[in-house]
C-alpha cells in the first residue's frame, strides 16, 4: 500500500516537474527538503500526529516552506497533508528522486568490496558501469565489507552482480554438498 501511495504522489510531482520544465530545480529542492527532514525527525512526527488538525498542520507547512521552496512544492506538501499522507513523505520524495534520476539517465550504484578501493579503482568501476549500462552518469556509493574476502558486489536498483569470494565459496560448498558419494 505504501508503495502505491509513494508511486502515485511521487509520479504526480515528477509529471508536474516535467510539465513545468522545472525538473532540475524541483529535484534540488526535494533533496534539500529530505536533508532538512532528516535533521528534524520530530517535524514528520508532528505532521503525522492525530490530535493536531489538518488546518493547523497546513498552517505549519505554509510557515515552514512558503518562500523557502517553490510554490509548486509548498502546494504539493499541502496536498499530501490534506490527504493524510504526510507520514509517507520520505517514500514519496524518494520515489520522485528515483524517477528524476531515471529520466536524466543517472544510475545509483552500490559497490561493496572486501577492502577499500583506491581512487583509480573507483574510477575504473564507474567507467565500466557507464560502458555496460544505459546510464550516462552515476551516483556511486562505496562500502567495505571484509567478510567478502575478495572481489566485490555491485547493486544497481534490483540488479546485483556478485563476484565476491565469499559467494563463490558458498556456491562451491552448496555444489559439493549435493554430490552423493558412492561406496
Amino acid at each position: 500500500m505504501a508503495k502505491l501511495v509513494s508511486k502515485t504522489y511521487g509520479e504526480a510531482l515528477f509529471e508536474l516537474a516535467v510539465e513545468e520544465n522545472k525538473l532540475d530545480a524541483l529535484m534540488e529542492e526535494v533533496e534539500a527538503v529530505i536533508q532538512v527532514l532528516d535533521a528534524n525527525e520530530d517535524f514528520v512526527k508532528l505532521m503525522s500526529h492525530p490530535k493536531i488538525s489538518v488546518e493547523e498542520k497546513c498552517s505549519v507547512l505554509e510557515n515552514v516552506f512558503h518562500g523557502r521552496v517553490s510554490d509548486e512544492l509548498t502546494g504539493f506538501f499541502l496536498t499530501i497533508e490534506e490527504k493524510g499522507r504526510f507520514k509517507e513523505i520520505y517514500q514519496i520524495l524518494s520515489y520522485f528522486i528515483d524517477e528524476c534520476r531515471e529520466y536524466k539517465k543517472i544510475g545509483v550504484a552500490h559497490v561493496t568490496s572486501a577492502a577499500a578501493l583506491k581512487e583509480e579503482q573507483k574510477e575504473a568501476v564507474e567507467k565500466r558501469l557507464l560502458e555496460t549500462t544505459k546510464y550516462e552518469s552515476f551516483v556511486m556509493n562505496f562500502e567495505v565489507d571484509p567478510s567478502l574476502i575478495g572481489g566485490m558486489k555491485i547493486r544497481i536498483g534490483d540488479r546485483v552482480v556478485d563476484s565476491s569470494i565469499k559467494t563463490k565459496l558458498n556456491n562451491m560448498a552448496k555444489s559439493l554438498s549435493e554430490i552423493q558419494l558412492s561406496n
